[in-house]
């Protein structure tokens, strides 16, 4: 049984890849679901591409992809290293909060989309009554998300202090 700073390597591993099948189960992709797994837990939150690559035994190519896609979902964050060209990446405590709240545009556009086929096809149609029936169901799952993340907040500053 490996430790760095205290910590069972292997069975960080195996929390690594357990959570990350997991995460792959529920649609995201095999590498950024490790990627995110390994930053999730690290200690500091960040780590850099060689870091990654080493712990993961992956490819720097695979993790930069993967890292493109996390951070496009607002899952990580890249940072430089003060004086150098080095990145790190960075998963921050509130990376659920920001993906959710970050879906919201995408419903919006969701919501605009269907509203032009409700039109289009017409309300009084089979196809047009389902259109917005989908409409309704993601404008109540809009509202829904905006009261959940205030209530987050108020618990996560109850719970957390911050």
């Amino acid at each position: 049984m490996a430790e760095e700073n205290g910590r069972d390597t292997e069975a960080v591993s195996r929390f690594v890849e357990s959570f990350a099948a997991q995460l792959v189960e529920a649609g995201m992709l095999r590498m950024p679901a490790r990627v995110f797994a390994a930053l999730l837990s690290s200690d500091s939150g960040t780590l850099t591409s060689a870091e990654l690559s080493e712990q993961l035994q992956v490819s720097p190519a695979a993790v930069s992809g993967a890292v493109r896609y996390l951070a496009q979902q607002h899952m990580v964050s890249r940072e430089r290293e003060p004086g150098s060209r080095r990145e790190r990446y960075r998963v921050h405590s509130n990376q659920w909060y920001e993906a959710l709240t970050n879906r919201e545009a995408v419903i919006k556009r969701w919501e605009g989309a269907l509203r032009d086929g409700v039109a289009s096809l017409g309300a009084d149609t089979p196809a047009g009554r389902r259109m917005a029936e989908t409409l309704a169901f993601f404008e109540f799952v809009d509202g829904e998300i905006a009261a959940m993340m205030e209530r987050w907040r108020v618990h996560r500053e109850k719970t957390f202090g911050r």
